[in-house]
């Protein structure tokens, strides 16, 4: 039973402490894609309430997302040190997460089209 009314019908991975965080990584990544773990870093420490978040943290969620299949490595890039460095990127299971998170049930039921509400039944039934 979810502790609060609001983790409801949420994607796991937009639940719990990291889920702020996993959200600003999707929409930069989303936005602007491929980048490095840095790069990532950069981005999220001018996101307002992010500001000072640690590189630490960026990469142990990036790294756990790429686990999870939610980002893939596309490559890599010569830093200015002279080192490799993975350029990361969503997969199709990450913007379906944000499609699933942002949709609200209730009115997809209530508004959806014969036609619409069968082709989600016969794609909700093929998942094997």
């Amino acid at each position: 039973m979810p502790r609060h009314k609001r983790e409801i019908g949420r994607i796991s991975v937009f639940k719990g402490r990291e889920a702020r965080l996993n959200q600003a990584i999707f929409q930069i990544l989303a936005l602007e894609s491929p980048l490095t773990i840095y790069d990532v870093c950069k981005r999220i420490k001018t996101k307002r309430g992010l500001k000072h978040t640690k590189y630490t943290n960026v990469n142990r969620r990036v790294r756990e997302l790429k686990k999870s299949s939610y980002l893939q490595k596309v490559g890599a890039r010569k830093t200015k040190a002279g080192f490799q460095t993975i350029l990361y990127q969503m997969t199709a299971r990450a913007y379906l997460a944000i499609i699933l998170n942002e949709l609200d049930l209730d009115n997809f039921i209530q508004t959806a089209s014969e036609e619409r509400a069968l082709v989600t039944i016969a794609a909700l039934a093929n998942q094997n």
